[in-house]
């Protein structure tokens, strides 16, 4: 285990509007804003998204199953804001669900907005942090300096 401390420097309100590619607005927003380390939510409407819902089995390096929505969906997620050199690295788990079908994973590649997504971010500060490529796990793995 490793842990950090800091304290919150600032808290952004943001609206992704109908077809934002979120993942994508958000890596653009933390590079304007400057944000190292923070923590993010998410609420919304979600239309089309790629979301990992776990490995085929409990090995390791992992090999992930990949599901694909492509219908509305309402969304909750969390997320982690860090850097991988010289770009933002975001880690977002969440759940999304429509009718009685629920999927709830790691959104990695693509999180198209249906009508509306609210988010908050919290900036942490004092804390230097970085998702670096862990080989044996083969995924980039938060660490704290």
């Amino acid at each position: 285990m490793q842990y950090t401390s800091g304290e919150i420097k600032r808290v952004l309100m943001i609206r992704f509007d109908h077809d934002d590619d979120v993942l994508e607005e958000l890596k653009r927003l933390v590079k304007k804003e400057n944000i190292k380390a923070g923590w993010f939510q998410l609420i919304g409407g979600v239309g089309k998204a790629e979301i990992v819902t776990g490995p085929m089995r409990p090995t390791v390096p992992p090999v992930p199953v990949w599901h694909q929505l492509d219908k509305a969906n309402e969304i909750i997620a969390a997320g982690s804001i860090a850097w991988c050199e010289e770009e933002p690295a975001l880690h977002v788990h969440g759940a999304a669900g429509n009718s009685d079908t629920t999927k709830v994973g790691c959104l990695r590649k693509k999180l198209q907005v249906y009508l509306l997504i609210e988010a908050v971010i919290f900036e942490f500060d004092g804390m230097e942090v970085c998702r670096q490529w862990f080989a044996d796990g083969q995924f980039n793995r938060l660490e704290l300096k």
